[in-house]
């Protein structure tokens, strides 16, 4: 194996082969809306504006227009965390004529407690085993 600098093709090119936007070793790739990950969606989740919309949608479909009237912030951000929560696969959208209409996916909410609860009966099991030996030594 060289440690030496590959110098047969320019500083900051790609290998042969790689394309762009590739995942790199190490990196997880970002997730897309049918397949997110529980870390995405408790990304999304952090943000209090985020929950205020996904409260306002358990009521029903909404517009962003609808759904601007409990937040103090612009229709463009509205439609910016919308838009996380959609990539999340939290919510889902559908054009109504000139609106699009936003609708909470419950499931994602249902596959997040799941998983929420198989981590909390993980460590009910840990934190036993643990009580054990502690009792035995």
């Amino acid at each position: 194996m060289s440690l030496s600098p590959d110098v047969s093709r320019p500083r900051g090119a790609r290998p042969a082969g790689s394309r762009p936007g590739a995942a790199r070793p190490g990196r997880p790739r970002k997730a897309t809306a049918a397949g997110a990950g529980s870390a995405d969606r408790f990304a999304a989740l952090a943000d209090s504006s985020r929950r205020h919309l996904l409260e306002e949608l358990a009521a029903g479909d909404h517009t962003v227009t609808e759904l601007m009237a409990g937040l103090d912030i612009s229709q463009a951000a509205v439609s910016q965390h919308l838009r996380v929560l959609r990539d999340a696969g939290l919510v889902t959208a559908r054009q109504d004529g000139r609106y699009r209409r936003y609708r909470l996916r419950p499931v994602a909410l249902t596959e997040l407690r799941d998983w929420l609860d198989e981590l909390e009966r993980f460590w009910h099991e840990r934190l036993a085993a643990l009580g054990d030996y502690l009792e035995g030594a």
